[in-house]
């Protein structure tokens, strides 16, 4: 049994997430904690919220909401809507917890004291307007990179450079609008990453089995230069700077942590054994999730944070990074109304339908479009037509004709052990790429498994058999059968919920992942089952045209 510490990408404070968001970290971190819990394995999967910054500010402001109110509230919206879609996480802490104030205090005073912080005199957008100096998104403009003209202070959506406020053309206050700006000299704090650049790309060579996507990203930011990055802002929310008043830490130095942090509040004293290989971390496997627009930081900035420190702290393992899902194309916005968001998506289906839609279309080697039309087709044919179909007709035939109990009596042919060769080769298959995080291949494999039982239903007939040979029918019957509990296990890391229901058909709790036991004795001859309501409904045309309308699908 190994030790496995998983995280995701902390979900920004302002606003339930959307699809996007969740498939690009959170669900995956999910479906491969489920995965490794079933294989046996200790798991400690860790998420929180990350909530400072300029755009909490911001949003808070515009709810007319104070600051330490609206970030409760919304925490609680996104835990609540992180349960709803089923996500195990052992522990969903907040980046403004005690436990990260103290930690991001103490990684900064190590960090100084090894020589890699600095204070600084620099020059920075101050506002006469707005009586303040402008940290990163309070300030907007042209991007000097590629000329697009909504850019903020911190980076450019358009293109992804990463910025300073100063480095904008015609800036202005995202909060008055006003472009009466000056630039003021103030105090804040470096963190000297071109010191650790050497240590930082070594750390990184380390990993040459790190998806490419993670690796490109990683070497791209080493390739054109670490830069020296100013960790501090002048807000009000946030982790406060000793010794610099009215300033706290840039909300990406604290929200790394806040992976620490969050441990620290779930398990309290026993954190360290997680996260310091001097107290055993050192035989912890440690897995992140993310989308690439995160990587960056989690393969430089954090690691220098780690470095720099000169504590043995548990660093990332395996860094599984994903593109983006976008919205037919482009992206989602909450402001224009354009995409679905999780709480909106649970209004219209049951969790299992997008869990499963976006994880078997995942976007790993490239940017994925989502559409209305790709998702009912894909619920259809995949949950449907396959596995609710097979499920439904078993059981019914069985309910009918056997009394809704197993079959008793008869023994396996060869059609049975050739069902159970081609599954225990599939099993493997499917078990692998679970391994690997491939996540279309492994559903890709898992639909096939449900195609073999629907194959050898359809192609040995019970309904015709029973007329002449009962005990032959029997015997394909409870094989059939036994596929249910079989296909519960297999899936659960996917679509729990629906998993859940495929093991009370037996009225039992979910089996452990199959292993080189027999594959096809699920069903215990003599035994009562009880047939599942229907477990799919099926997408119709007129759903997708009033959703298409409601959502802004083009």
């Amino acid at each position: 049994m190994a030790r496995i510490l998983i995280t995701s990408a902390l979900p920004y404070i302002n606003g339930i997430k959307h699809l996007g968001n969740l498939v690009g970290s959170m669900l995956p971190a999910d479906v491969y904690a489920r995965f490794m819990r079933a294989r046996g394995h200790e798991v400690l999967s860790i998420c929180a919220t990350d909530e400072h910054g300029t755009p909490a500010e911001i949003a808070a402001s515009r709810a007319g909401q104070d600051i330490v109110v609206y970030c409760a509230e919304q925490h609680e919206r996104q835990k609540e809507a992180g349960d709803a879609f089923g996500l195990s996480f052992d522990h969903f802490g907040r980046s403004s917890s005690p436990y990260n104030h103290r930690l991001t205090q103490h990684f900064a005073a190590r960090l100084k004291e090894n020589g890699f912080i600095e204070e600084v005199e620099e020059e920075q957008i101050f506002s006469p307007a707005d009586d303040r100096f402008l940290p990163d998104r309070y300030v907007e403009g042209t991007c000097p990179n590629c000329g697009f003209e909504r850019a903020r202070g911190d980076q450019c959506d358009n293109c992804g450079k990463l910025l300073d406020p100063t480095d904008l053309i015609e800036p202005y206050s995202a909060l008055s609008g006003s472009k009466d700006l000056e630039r003021r000299k103030t105090k804040h704090l470096h963190l000297l990453q071109t010191k650790l650049e050497s240590e930082v790309r070594d750390w990184v060579d380390q990993h040459p089995d790190w998806p490419n996507l993670t690796k490109s990203i990683a070497y791209k930011w080493l390739d054109e230069g670490l830069r020296d990055r100013t960790i501090t802002r002048d807000l009000s929310w946030g982790v406060p700077v000793p010794d610099l008043p009215g300033k706290v830490f840039y909300v990406w130095f604290d929200a790394p942590i806040a992976y620490i942090a969050a441990t620290e509040e779930a398990v309290a004293g026993d954190y360290r054994k997680w996260w310091r290989e001097d107290e055993g971390a050192d035989d912890v496997r440690y897995v992140q999730f993310m989308g690439k627009d995160n990587v960056a930081f989690h393969t430089v900035s954090f690691p220098s944070t780690i470095l720099g420190s000169r504590e043995p702290w548990k660093k990332v393992d395996t860094l599984k990074s994903l593109n983006w899902l976008t919205w037919y194309g482009g992206k989602f916005s909450t402001s224009e109304g354009r995409g679905i968001f999780m709480d909106q998506a649970l209004e219209l289906l049951p969790a299992d339908l997008w869990r499963w839609y976006l994880m078997a279309n995942a976007p790993e080697s490239d940017d994925t479009a989502f559409t209305l039309e790709g998702f009912q087709q894909t619920v259809n044919k995949d949950l449907a037509d396959v596995l609710g179909n097979f499920v439904n007709r078993i059981t019914k035939f069985a309910g009918s004709k056997f009394e809704g109990r197993v079959p008793e009596g008869g023994e396996p042919g060869e059609a049975e052990a050739a069902l159970e060769e081609a599954l225990r080769s599939g099993i493997a298959r499917y078990t692998e790429h679970l391994e690997g995080m491939e996540f279309r291949k492994a559903f890709a494999e898992l639909r096939g498994l449900w195609v073999l039982g629907n194959e050898y239903l359809q192609a040995q007939a019970p309904w015709a058999v029973f007329k002449n040979d009962k005990e032959r029918a029997g015997v394909i019957v409870r094989t059939t059968l036994g596929l249910i509990p079989l296909y519960a296990a297999l899936s659960a890391p996917v679509i729990p919920f629906t998993a859940d229901k495929l093991a009370a058909v037996f009225g039992g709790d979910l089996g452990a992942w199959p292993g080189e036991g027999a594959l096809l004795d699920g069903a215990t001859p003599g035994a009562a089952f009880k047939a599942p309501s229907v477990l799919f409904k099926k997408i119709e045309d007129e759903d997708v045209a009033d959703w298409a309308e409601r959502f802004g699908a083009p």
